[in-house]
């Protein structure tokens, strides 16, 4: 790749993602060769190319082979230095190195991490799922007194954690100027943390932690079972408690549930309002697909998407809010390279991967947890050893469900229903089988449940 072809896809990405995103995350990369379609880029940090390759793999690629360049790939290696060959390296390279890993006393900080002008309240899609920690969120967000304390966010991976805690810090930012926000990572405070005790500058780190106004932390978890990291963050928290300084967390899973966390952290952590954002349902995902839809037609003019492609996706990419972005930005930069439109046809296409990753494993346990809450039983009468016809009926159609919905075997079936011997389990679904044919009710509960279960 030349300099001006390097320069030339600089340019349109710029015109992309906006001036924050491009210094912060394009402009520190340094192209190397093309192999086989693969490209590499030289970045930074590790955490660097992680970051760009899930946010932003699918515009360098559409820009790159818009620049005549055949890469289907990228490949991101650790520079040796960091970029410094444009007219503008030394000041890019000190923004990237704030970036990505600060210095332990920062002047004034607003953010050591950048914030993502995608994530703010006004685009984010509220549902049922996340309409809880939305609220909180917002409330935390007008910073007015301190309501609860901490706001702990927690849920799977792209279900709007990040999202939520941008949008915070952002709104903050705009209301209050005067006001002192640290948003960083678990990562990034314990790397604080360690550049402070080997420089012997403990007294300026917690000088800076515990001064700030809001403390907001990002994926917690990773402090777990890093004991000095836990005990300063313990007394970090402590300390802004007592001063009525709010704290804003966000992790992958419930406080309980983190392994390796010390028991008086995790008793900190629950001391404030605690809040799950649920996995996404077809309505919040249809709502985001059509909020996301607006963005792509302003990238790309002229391009529109067939009737049902949107509910298609809805349908099918159920894991996080994040495969499903990156569907329609990679569907839409397809359309583009073959002139296509977007119809059914070419999503299946383009999308073939995504798609067959995606498809919903169900469970014996999550089959056996549906049918007991239809029928209104507990978990364990269905899959104990009682025979009354109320536990025996349900206890036969969560065992024909298994067999149709997943791929397990009779005898494997049959130990999680008790350790029941497979001959049961081909009499339960035999039985049901035949209901099927002569009870209209039986008919129906298998309907509510086959959908509800692969919805």
């Amino acid at each position: 790749m030349t300099q001006e072809q390097w320069s030339n896809i600089r340019q349109r990405l710029l015109k992309t993602v906006g001036q924050n995103n491009f210094t912060t995350w394009i402009a520190p990369m340094v192209p190397g060769e093309i192999n086989d379609g693969i490209i590499t880029l030289n970045v930074p940090t590790n955490f660097f190319g992680n970051y760009v390759s899930q946010n932003f793999s699918d515009l360098i690629l559409h820009e790159t082979n818009a620049e005549g360049l055949d890469v289907s790939r990228l490949n991101f290696a650790l520079a040796a230095k960091p970029a410094a060959n444009s007219e503008t390296a030394p000041e890019q390279a000190k923004h990237t190195t704030a970036a990505t890993k600060p210095p332990a006393v920062p002047p004034s900080v607003t953010s050591t991490a950048p914030l993502d002008p995608r994530f703010s309240f006004d685009n984010f899609v509220v549902g049922k799922p996340n309409e809880l920690a939305h609220a909180a969120a917002r409330r935390v967000a007008e910073g007015g007194p301190v309501t609860f304390n901490p706001l702990f966010l927690y849920g799977g991976v792209g279900l709007g954690k990040t999202h939520l805690m941008h949008a915070i810090a952002r709104e903050l930012q705009q209301r209050q100027p005067e006001m002192s926000v640290l948003y960083l990572s678990a990562e990034q405070f314990m790397y604080r943390f360690v550049q402070a005790l080997r420089d012997r500058k403990m007294m300026d780190f917690k000088e800076l932690f515990r001064s700030v106004d809001v403390l907001m932390v990002d994926d917690v978890q990773f402090i777990a079972g890093k004991d000095s990291t836990q005990e300063e963050f313990f007394h970090t928290f402590n300390a802004l408690v007592d001063q009525n300084k709010q704290i804003i967390i966000s992790a992958d899973r419930a406080p309980t549930d983190i392994k390796d966390l010390e028991e008086r952290v995790q008793s900190r952590l629950q001391c404030g309002l605690v809040v799950d954002l649920h996995p996404t349902d077809y309505e919040l995902r249809l709502g985001i697909l059509q909020s996301k839809l607006e963005v792509q037609q302003k990238t790309y003019p002229g391009l529109d998407v067939e009737n049902g492609v949107l509910e298609f996706l809805a349908h099918r990419i159920t894991s996080n809010v994040r495969v499903l972005e990156g569907a329609l930005t990679r569907l839409f930069a397809f359309a583009s390279l073959v002139g296509r439109e977007i119809n059914m046809e070419l999503t299946q296409d383009c999308l073939a991967d995504v798609l067959r990753s995606s498809e919903r494993k169900i469970t014996v346990e999550e089959i056996q947890r549906k049918v007991s809450e239809h029928y209104n039983i507990r978990l364990s009468d269905m899959i104990g050893p009682k025979r009354l016809r109320s536990y025996a009926r349900p206890r036969q159609v969560a065992m024909y469900l298994s067999k149709q919905l997943t791929s397990r075997s009779l005898p494997e079936i049959g130990r999680r229903f008790g350790g029941r011997d497979h001959t049961t389990v081909m009499h339960g679904v035999r039985r049901i089988e035949e209901l099927k044919q002569s009870d209209s009710q039986i008919a129906e509960d298998l309907e509510l449940l086959g959908r509800a279960l692969k919805s």
